[in-house]
Formats: C-alpha cells, sequence, structure tokens
C-alpha cells in the first residue's frame, strides 16, 4: 500500500502527516495532481490569467445587459433634442453633423460625395458642433 504525504496535497498543514491508502485512491490523487498541473501549465502558456470576479471590465464585453427601460427613453428623449437641434443648423452643416457623428462618414469622405475640400467640411463640423452646443445651452438641456 503506497503512502502518501498530505502535506503535499493540504498546503495548510503546517507538519507532514503521512497515512497509508489503497492503490485506487493513490492513483485517483496522482491523477488529480496531474489535471491541477496541466490546468497551470495551460494557463501559463495561453497567458489566460483573467477571471470574471476581476474587475478588468472582461464581463461586459461577454454579457450583453439589455438596458433598462428608463435607459431607453432617456436615449429616445436625447435622440429627440439631438434631432431637434439639427433642424436649428443651415442644412449643409446639419447634414455634415448627421453624416460624420450619427452615419459615422470620415470627414474626407463627406468632402468627397460633396466635391469640395476636406478643410471646410472640417471647419463646418467643428461649428456645428460649437453651434449644437449653443442651442443645447440655450435649450437648458446640458449645464
Amino acid at each position: 500500500m503506497p503512502k502518501l504525504n498530505l502535506r503535499k496535497y493540504y498546503p495548510f498543514l503546517s507538519e507532514d502527516c503521512f497515512i497509508e491508502v489503497s492503490d485506487e485512491i493513490a492513483e485517483a490523487f496522482l491523477l488529480s495532481k496531474r489535471q491541477e498541473d496541466n490546468y497551470h501549465h495551460r494557463t501559463w502558456y495561453h497567458k489566460a490569467y483573467y477571471s470574471l470576479d476581476c474587475n478588468d471590465g472582461i464581463e461586459n464585453s461577454i454579457l450583453h445587459t439589455e438596458p433598462s427601460p428608463e435607459e431607453i427613453l432617456v436615449q429616445k428623449v436625447s435622440m429627440q433634442q439631438l434631432y431637434e437641434a439639427l433642424d436649428h443648423l443651415p442644412p449643409i452643416q446639419a447634414w455634415r453633423v448627421y453624416a460624420h457623428y450619427i452615419l459615422g462618414m470620415k470627414k474626407i469622405d463627406i468632402a468627397r460625395a460633396e466635391g469640395v475640400n476636406s478643410s471646410g467640411v472640417c471647419d463646418s463640423v467643428k461649428k456645428g458642433v460649437k453651434n449644437l452646443r449653443r442651442y443645447f445651452e440655450k435649450k437648458k438641456w446640458m449645464e
């Protein structure tokens, strides 16, 4: 019958403690130790030192949380306010701000589509954002 040192498997023990166990139990302990060592080696090899318990934000990318009804309402109101403010801009400026920020177009692509210089589009977008900010402050939607 093999002898096992329990301190090897239970590190909180302060002294060596040898016990005799059957062959099946010794085999189970050996298999468990090998699996644990393999797991640690895979973790080290793949540099997978993260956990969902950590506050590193990985759980946000894995779990998709549905927005609450309040968040949905706030988003709708914000979009309505934005569209109202865009209506008060000159048409070309409103289109450029909308295309850049809402549609995600690059300023150079907007310039190519309109057949104008890209610096003019950049200035127009900057002024449009400035005018939007003024409109939001005037309506007291933004502090």
